[in-house]
């Protein structure tokens, strides 16, 4: 049977009528191209190319055919030396968000974060989030800034405001930082709906 090599220098066996799937490749990228600039070197981005159908050529010879030229990209840190990372967190509804903020801390942990590396900044609420990151991206300490909160449906319109401005705070403050700002804001009707939500994850 004829074989092929794929993109990854690895050779791949065709079967005719179906798709032949290479090797994944992957290579470190220069970090703009992540479009996470705040990744430490040694980040890797792999890319995955997809849906290839062998056939024959015209002169009989076996070759591949590129049915999309979709990649699949996914980013992962190796290299966590020096990685500095803010977590903002409202205090309101502090039953919630002092566990997401314990849990977040947890992870930073499993990932060999150092904790001298880590601040914890808490705010009056969610509605404050934005205007704190934004404070901290401007400085450059960090690489990324984890806003943490909890908004619980009310009987008004306080909740719908507080949610918006706390959603569009976040991303413009990641946006006007170039400093990648993280949602981690909750919104549930009722405190049962987080505790689903929370043990769930």
């Amino acid at each position: 049977m004829a074989t092929v090599t794929g993109l990854s220098g690895a050779t791949v066996v065709p079967q005719e009528g179906r798709p032949v799937i290479p090797p994944v490749r992957s290579c470190t990228l220069p970090l703009p191209v992540m479009g996470y600039p705040f990744c430490p070197s040694g980040s890797r981005l792999v890319v995955k190319p997809r849906f290839f159908r062998s056939g024959q050529n015209k002169n009989g010879t076996l070759g591949l055919q590129v049915l999309s030229a979709v990649r699949e990209m996914t980013g992962s840190v190796t290299n966590v030396d020096g990685l500095r990372i803010a977590v903002v967190a409202g205090r309101f509804n502090e039953l919630v968000t002092k566990a997401l903020v314990a849990g977040a801390l947890e992870t930073f942990k499993r990932y060999a974060i150092k904790d001298e590396n880590i601040d914890v900044v808490w705010v009056p609420g969610s509605f404050e989030l934005a205007l704190v990151a934004q404070t901290l991206a401007e400085t450059k300490r960090y690489h990324s800034i984890l806003c943490i909160g909890a908004v619980i449906q009310g009987e008004t319109a306080h909740y719908d405001a507080v949610v918006n401005s706390a959603t569009s705070g976040v991303l413009s403050a990641g946006i006007k930082s170039g400093v990648p700002c993280i949602f981690g804001v909750l919104t549930c009707e009722t405190l049962e709906q987080w505790q689903h939500t929370f043990q769930a994850a």
